[in-house]
């Protein structure tokens, strides 16, 4: 599931320092030559692919980015310092444009590539450098100079980690509304999720994924039934799929498991239709609207016996909240795993990575 995610910042790199006019000025010596230093440098602004941050939720926060002037020169032959740089961290893909002119600038396709968004001004030139046979004493120096000063907007077309799988009304927009940052359309009947939904979810400061929220999908779907068969294809390219089952029931005699086994098989076989590829990705149940039922342990031991299921299973309430940060915590700690290994992959196949003894089979 692609979406585009953008931000507009704005980069000032750094004036560059002026230079100095001075004289050395010693005890016994009348008439010192000039010894004015040149300017620092200003300070510059790159941009660095990295593949271990995956938004660009920061930089809707931060849109200003400044970078240190350079120091002036001094006397006794002292240059300037330069300019602190900065390196703002990006996703890999990131595509680069000048927010006024609309022109693609840079397109960061590797992780480790690093670009300049800002160079930083030049220090302006001492005194010393003006020194000549017919000018001895000379007291010109130069200004240094601006730094660039851009408007960029950057975009990222983001690939969904995690995709929300279940029958209409089974509360994927609710939860998606109570761990991320989406806000879509929530209704009490069938079809509110008429388009895909995606939000970026921020387990902790340096961690995030993203999840989507397709239309709810009916028996059929592959065939071209209902909404959701327009978004299945979408769904091949997120890691992991969390499949809600709606455990609750308004009516007192019916047998809730049998149905809610009946929903899940269903929609099980639509992805097998659909796609080999889609059917064989890893997926967690997550048992939704729990708070409705009056003995949630035993509801959810026959419905895994119902269903034969051995994998992951998590007891939440969407609308409450009870239960989805652990779902949230243990949803990254699996997406972080899967990045790493396939960092090592990377790493191995460019012939960059390093072995760590430590971890090595005895």
């Amino acid at each position: 599931m692609k979406f585009v995610d953008e931000a507009t910042i704005e980069v000032v790199a750094g004036k560059g320092g002026n230079g100095a006019a001075s004289f050395r000025r010693e005890k016994f010596i009348e008439k010192g030559g000039p010894n004015g230093g040149d300017g620092g440098r200003g300070g510059s602004i790159y941009a660095e692919a990295d593949r271990n941050v995956n938004t660009l939720i920061d930089y809707r926060y931060a849109r200003l980015h400044r970078a240190r002037n350079g120091e002036n020169g001094r006397g006794s032959d002292q240059y300037g310092a330069g300019g602190e740089d900065i390196t703002l961290r990006v996703p890999v893909g990131t595509m680069i444009f000048d927010a006024e002119t609309g022109e693609q600038l840079f397109d960061m396709k590797r992780h480790g590539e690093r670009v300049t968004l800002a160079q930083g001004g030049a220090g302006g030139l001492g005194n010393l450098h003006f020194k000549s046979s017919v000018n001895r004493a000379p007291r010109q120096f130069t200004y240094g100079k601006e730094g660039e000063h851009r408007k960029l907007r950057l975009e990222l077309k983001v690939l969904a980690d995690v995709g929300l799988l279940g029958m209409p009304n089974a509360g994927k927009s609710t939860l998606i509304t109570r761990i991320s940052n989406a806000k879509p359309r929530i209704a009490d009947y069938p079809f509110t999720t008429l388009h895909p939904n995606l939000g970026v979810v921020r387990s902790s400061e340096a961690h995030s994924f993203v999840v989507a929220d397709i239309p709810g999908l009916i028996e059929g779907a592959s065939e071209g039934a209902g909404l959701g068969h327009l978004f299945l294809r979408h769904l091949t390219r997120t890691r992991i799929l969390l499949h809600l089952l709606d455990v609750s029931s308004l009516d007192p005699d019916e047998d809730i498991v049998a149905k809610v086994a009946a929903e899940a098989r269903a929609i099980v076989e639509e992805l097998r239709l659909y796609s080999e590829e889609l059917y064989a990705k890893p997926r967690w149940l997550v048992l939704n609207k729990l708070d409705m039922v009056s003995d949630p342990e035993d509801l959810k031991a026959r419905l895994l016996k119902e269903l034969n299921w051995e994998g992951p299973v998590f007891g939440i309430s969407a609308l409450t909240g009870v239960g989805t940060q652990d779902l949230v915590y243990q949803l990254q700690t699996w997406l972080d795993q899967e990045s790493r290994k396939e960092h090592i992959e990377q790493d191995i196949a460019d012939g960059t990575h390093i072995y760590d003894e430590r971890f090595a089979p005895d």
